[in-house]
């Protein structure tokens, strides 16, 4: 539970925040910081207009809304990075992300953000933890993420929690997209996640991984700007578990049941691999 809060007037540069990671290779506890981090953040309609163009969500008066999640980035690598945080950043595994759209993300130059940790359990492949991140604008909260995060070798007491799965909807081919083996690098230029699974074939085998794979988050992007059709503009959330990376080069196809208030999706490529699952919904009105 986080009862603390560190406000910050910027975040720390990038380079400095992964050389910070490079050095921290084990485990040093087993309980997660109470201090969270708050930080007001600009919108670069540059790098947005970028986003836009990469991610294929084409001109929208609305922010994508994934976008938050790319301004929020930094603050997060710093929280992560902090040294009061238990786990070593390089080989945390993103098992899902969650947002929520409280309301439509129109007309936003500046928000204020709000990242923190909550939420440890054991997993049977070690511990799992939330990444939580909250965006306001002066009407209050606006979106919200939490991303679940693994990090092996970590022995806690406790069962894993077993998750129901929902009932399957049908579902059919929304649309299919390449992933080239230069869309790690285009990615983390643009978002600053230079984690090496993702930029080549020879950083990626360092971490146990035959070729790069495609950033999670990229791939649900593609998967809301497909399913720009489906969604409100607000009042939604959308969640995805990431299963097999997609490997690149790759070309995965993008299934998702009827336009409703409650739908699903799936990504997957060769031979029926599964990549993501996930669902969205109408949030209850407030």
């Amino acid at each position: 539970m986080t009862d603390q809060w560190h406000e910050l007037s910027t975040t720390a540069a990038l380079p400095g925040l992964y050389l910070r990671a490079a050095r921290k290779r084990k485990i040093s506890g087993t309980t997660l910081p109470t201090t969270g981090l708050r930080c007001s953040l600009e919108v670069n309609a540059e790098r947005l207009a970028a986003y836009r163009t990469l991610c294929h969500f084409g001109d929208d008066p609305l922010l994508p809304a994934t976008w938050p999640h790319v301004m929020a980035f930094p603050l997060q690598l710093q929280l992560l990075t902090a040294n009061d945080f238990p786990f070593p950043l390089p080989g945390l595994v993103h098992l899902s992300n969650s947002i929520h759209v409280i309301r439509p993300l129109g007309g936003v130059t500046r928000l204020h953000f709000a990242v923190r940790v909550d939420n440890l359990q054991a997993h049977e492949k070690g511990a799992t933890f939330d990444l939580i991140t909250e965006a306001r604008d002066g009407l209050g909260l606006l979106w919200s993420e939490t991303s679940r995060m693994l990090c092996r070798g970590v022995k806690l007491p406790g069962e894993p929690a077993c998750e129901p799965e929902a009932e399957a909807l049908p579902l059919s081919e929304l649309t299919r997209w390449y992933a080239d083996s230069n869309i790690g690098r285009r990615y983390a230029r643009l978002c600053g996640d230079y984690n090496p699974i993702h930029l080549s074939a020879i950083s990626a085998r360092l971490f146990g991984f035959p070729k790069a794979i495609a950033h999670g988050m990229w791939s649900k992007a593609m998967a809301l700007a497909a399913l720009r059709g489906h969604l409100p503009t607000g009042g939604y959330a959308i969640e995805v578990n990431f299963h097999k990376p997609v490997r690149l080069p790759s070309e995965v196809v993008l299934d998702a049941s009827p336009v409703a208030p409650t739908g699903q999706l799936r990504l997957s490529g060769h031979g029926g691999l599964v990549h993501i699952q996930g669902t969205w919904r109408a949030l209850e009105a407030r």
